[in-house]
Order: structure tokens, then sequence, then C-alpha cells
């Protein structure tokens, strides 16, 4: 598979092409090169839009081996995520990717292609959202689900990725040099087999000098055997949280880094001690492995924001998928501010709860 770096740039503001443009891109199962422009796509056709992130790489979500992938032709565009309307109202958000074909530069005029063999209508369009099934569950196909087949494996170490990184304007060069150096102390403290606390020493000083932060390794507390804790606040959308900090995290979790089966991520270290507002409570999400909707047993909060930057991640690091984190609630509690805020004034409280209620 060949590496073609999309036309556009970070930053570039773009145009989304006409309804009927896209669609005479597309081969019967509705993709260009195994990559699916999904219905959720089509509300945005004509918008002009800023390039967020050129995605000549991504993570590997669908096999679950979190491991980066190389892409062809691809961006992401600011503030357009799936709304999950076409696939069963998933939850998950994701960052769409769309292709060059899918896009021009504003103001361009064009031509729509007529007459492509296997192009697709709408009604067809809707009906590629999901896969031929051997059970009565319903199982949904995606641009997540079907990321390998628009991808190719891209090893950790290729350095043209992360000269893209810089070319695309996706990071400037003093991210990317400061992102690399500390993948590189966190290899050597890990796989030193001397000197090993002094490694790790020059690591931690480092990370504090680079980041302001300590290193993001979590070690959970609690044994395997052992049930993790549960603590429920009812959050709603739009309140405002503090994020726990590091240790009161790490008491939550077991020694696998879980809490209630969810892991917490290395990506979402950076955000601890911060505050966020709550976008979302998600219940029921795609598993991008098997395509199936999978109802959580607890519900998880999505905070407006909030997303991997992969700075930590070994084998994907500075992939621009962004996808977002998933937060119990027992990691979070109210702001300060809210909660003076209810204190000062129940009865408007009240009211907004019966407005909103």
């Amino acid at each position: 598979m060949s590496w073609k770096l999309s036309m556009y740039r970070a930053g570039e503001l773009v145009q989304i092409r006409s309804k009927e443009e896209i669609l005479a891109t597309l081969d019967q199962n509705g993709c260009i090169d195994g990559m699916p422009f999904m219905p959720e796509m089509l509300q945005y056709c004509g918008n002009v839009v800023r390039v967020s992130a050129v995605a000549h790489k991504t993570c590997e979500t669908a096999r679950r081996t979190w491991k980066a992938r190389r892409l062809n032709a691809m961006v992401h565009l600011a503030g357009l995520r799936c709304d999950g309307s076409a696939h069963g109202g998933c939850q998950a958000a994701c960052n769409l990717f769309w292709r060059d074909e899918w896009l021009a530069k504003p103001g361009e005029t064009t031509q729509p292609a007529s007459g492509r063999a296997g192009a697709v209508n709408e009604k067809a369009l809707y009906a590629s959202t999901m896969r031929d099934a051997t059970s009565d569950e319903i199982r949904y196909a995606c641009q997540a689900t079907m990321v390998t087949d628009a991808s190719a494996p891209l090893q950790w170490w290729n350095p043209r990725q992360y000269v893209r990184d810089i070319r695309t304007r996706n990071f400037p060069l003093a991210h990317v040099a400061r992102v690399i150096w500390l993948a590189i102390l966190k290899h050597w403290a890990r796989n030193t087999p001397r000197g090993y606390r002094l490694a790790n020493y020059i690591r931690g000083a480092m990370h504090r000098r680079l980041t302001g932060r300590e290193v993001p390794d979590f070690l959970g507390k609690l044994p395997l055997s052992t049930p993790t804790p549960t603590g429920r606040i009812d959050l709603q959308v739009g309140e405002r949280v503090r994020i726990k900090s590091k240790p009161e995290i790490e008491a939550t979790l077991d020694t696998g880094g879980k809490n209630r089966g969810l892991a917490f991520d290395v990506e979402m270290s950076p955000y601890c001690g911060r505050e966020a507002t709550v976008e979302a409570s998600v219940t029921h999400i795609i598993d991008e492995e098997t395509g199936k909707m999978r109802v959580m047993k607890q519900p998880c909060i999505r905070l407006r924001g909030v997303v991997c930057q992969s700075r930590y991640s070994d084998c994907r690091l500075m992939c621009p998928r962004a996808i977002p984190s998933y937060w119990r609630e027992i990691w979070l509690e109210r702001s300060p501010a809210h909660e003076s805020a209810t204190r000062s004034h129940p009865r408007e409280q009240e009211q907004v709860s019966e407005l909103v209620g």
C-alpha cells in the first residue's frame, strides 16, 4: 500500500463537496479504498470547515492491537464527529475521517461525476451501515470498525511519520521532539538491566522539567480478585467537574489498571486535577472488533475537549485521531464553583433542574 499524504494541511479551510459529488466517488460498498463515507457525514455537505489534523496515521482499535496504521490522503475536520444517528445511536463520538476526494478548496467549482461504475445512492449508503450477520444481533459497519481495511501497518520506529507530523502542521517541531525524547527515556527506564533507579530518576526529572507534571504511569492498588469501588454522583450534561488527583484515582484501580472493567488509560493522566464540562453520559457504543452494540453496565462520562493526545502511548505516538476518553464518576467530583453555586442559590438550581428534567 502506498502512503500518499493529503493535499491539505492542519489549519487550512476546506469545503465539503456536495452529496452528489461524494456519492459518485464511492464504490458499491460506499467506500474509497476501504474507507466508508457514512450517512452521518451527509449533513456537513457544502460546509466550509477548518482542517484540525492530517490523518496520515491512526491507531488500530478494531483489532485491539492499539498500534499505528498509515492512511492515504485523509484529514480530520474541526468539530465534526459522528453522532451515531445511522448506527443505532452509538455514543462514541468518533472523529470522522475525510478523504481528499470528498473535499475542495473553498469556492472551487467542480462538476459532479456521472456514470461512475459502482456508484451508490443515499439509500444504499444507509444500507451499508450494517454487516451480514449470522445471528439475530445487528452488526454495524463504520469507519472505526473498518479502519484496518483502509490502512496498512506503521512501525513506531519509522521516522517518516514524525517528519510528516511536522510537515502537515499537526504538531510543531518542539512538541514532536519532546514526545519522542520522553518516549526514549520511558523505554530506557523500563528495559535497562542495571541502574534502573537512576534511569527512573532521570526520566522523572526530565518529565517534570518538560511538562510540569509527574510521569503518567498509574499503579492500581487493589488486587485483581478484589471488586473495585463504584461511586455514582449523577452528573448531568453541562456540569463542571474536577478530575481527581493521581493518588485518588490509583486507589480505585486494580493492579491491571481498571475500575469495573474500564481501564484508566495513560493518555488520561495529563487531565488529573483539571476542570472540565460534562458533555455526555455514555451508555452504549459499538464494539469496533465485532460491530455489535454494547450497553454499559454503568454509564461512563465523556468530558468536553478531553481526548487522547497520544503523547505517551506505546507504538502510536502523536496519533491525530483524538478519541474521547471515558471516565468513571468515581474519578470525578463536582467543581468547587458548582458546589458553591448550588449552596448559594438552591431555589435557582431547583428551577433549572425542573426545566431540564
